[in-house]
């Protein structure tokens, strides 16, 4: 495991460029399974998640070239489907939780598709009833081996039907509208998820020559057709890391540009850290421009004068992604917060990493905190730490860059799970940060 050494209380500045989204990464890596044409896709974010289902995709036959810097072309026209029921496989594919989207193209197209119990981050129980509810619904009959915990769904014919989903679950629903594209009939799928990287998905379907309709909103039509085709997809800057970024920026209080960040697509991420007292500008074209806050930051209440609360929901609603980096950068506020993280109920159990560095946080129960910040009247004190999931590292590693002293962060695997090369490119601004293995 690799372990980051961070000589904190350094000032920033520069310019840095977004990866590719890793979420719609993982949603239109399993698409390509759909056609036995080729798909390019370029943009995608070279990290351990996204490699490990590229890595799925080739043992499991996919044709897959390099054609450049974060640019690859995929072929699914002779795959394996023997390595499905492998033990190479059941090894492999529940090291990822993405990988549970390979079922939905695999059930549409070959009638069948089988998974491990998926891994990925320690932040809570996160079922997969909806998934499979959803293929039921089309026709798919289910199996579950409790014994090496293995899901499988087969049909011979799926059919398409109208289904309400029990929560919008942004994989959930990928997973069911990568199955309806190719099912016979009329698909209806009321309370998906819309999330821009769903929406991304659906407009490479469409390209594909898959017929949907309702994009953006949480009702979607799916006129099932026979077949589809290549196509040529580009990801999005990926919204999780320029929120990221913003709050390193206002946490250093260093001068920032994050260049290309899709405003359009960012949703209520500008306006989170907006509340929070931190000034963030659209420049140019298409760039966000954080100054320093020499001055610090102070969040805002609400009208009534009560406290700002702070909490995740659906899309439109705040992605809970961020709010382990909105609770640490909180942490050198002038004033407090309630944070409100609804979906998981593991995911702020790494605040007391922060109160050992000197952070006034009152953690209520497994999903809410109460953030007193500092106003940076004192600084955090560096620490010895571990990363116990992606966000929950980056966080850490923004706290440690603004800290007094040198810090040290061990299980950096968990941050270079979803942050690509990121020690370089903080290096590049200026941080005083390095790799030791």
């Amino acid at each position: 495991m690799g372990t980051f050494k961070i000589e904190g209380g350094v000032t920033l500045r520069g310019e840095v460029h977004p990866q590719g989204a890793k979420n719609e990464a993982l949603q239109v890596l399993c698409a390509v399974l759909l056609t036995p044409e080729k798909v390019i896709i370029s943009n995608i974010p070279d990290i351990i998640d996204v490699n490990k289902l590229i890595n799925l995709l080739v043992k499991l036959g996919v044709k897959v070239e390099r054609l450049g810097a974060n640019e690859f072309s995929f072929q699914a026209d002779e795959l394996n489907l023997g390595y499905l029921e492998s033990e190479d496989f059941k090894e492999e594919g529940k090291a990822l939780r993405g990988s549970i989207m390979l079922v939905g193209p695999l059930l549409a197209r070959f009638g069948k598709g089988y998974i491990p119990k998926p891994g990925g981050d320690k932040i809570g129980r996160r079922r997969l009833d909806t998934h499979f509810e959803g293929f039921i619904n089309l026709g798919a009959t289910f199996r579950y081996n409790k014994e090496d915990h293995f899901y499988g769904v087969e049909a011979e014919e799926l059919k398409g039907t109208y289904m309400l989903l029990d929560e919008a679950s942004v994989t959930g629903t990928a997973n069911i509208l990568m199955a309806a594209v190719l099912a016979k009939g009329t698909t209806t799928i009321y309370n998906a998820a819309c999330e821009p990287y769903t929406q991304q998905l659906c407009s490479m379907l469409i390209s594909m020559g898959a017929k949907i309709q309702g994009v953006g909103s949480n009702l979607l039509t799916i006129e099932g057709v026979s077949a589809l085709g290549g196509c040529n997809h580009r990801i999005l800057p990926d919204m999780i890391e320029i929120g990221s970024w913003i709050g390193l920026a206002a946490m250093t209080q260093s001068e920032i540009t994050i260049k290309n960040v899709g405003w359009k697509h960012l949703g209520l991420i500008p306006t989170a850290f907006r509340k929070l007292g931190i000034t963030l500008e659209l420049s140019g074209e298409d760039d966000i421009y954080i100054p320093a806050h020499t001055n610090g930051y102070e969040i805002q209440n609400f009208i009534d004068g009560s406290i700002l609360t702070v909490s995740d929901a659906p899309w439109p609603g705040l992605t809970p992604d961020l709010l382990s980096v909105i609770l640490v950068v909180a942490t050198q506020a002038r004033g407090e917060i309630l944070l409100h993280q609804k979906m998981f109920e593991s995911r702020l159990f790494f605040v007391d990493k922060l109160i050992d560095m000197g952070a006034k946080i009152i953690l209520c129960d497994p999903h809410r905190a109460v953030i007193i910040g500092h106003d940076f009247k004192s600084k955090l004190k560096a620490t010895n730490m571990s990363s116990p999931d992606i966000r929950a590292g980056i966080s850490l590693l923004i706290a440690a860059l603004s800290a007094k002293g040198t810090s040290i962060i061990q299980n950096i695997d968990q941050i270079d799970r979803g942050y690509e090369r990121i020690d370089e490119r903080l290096r590049a601004l200026g941080a005083k940060i390095e790799r030791v293995n």
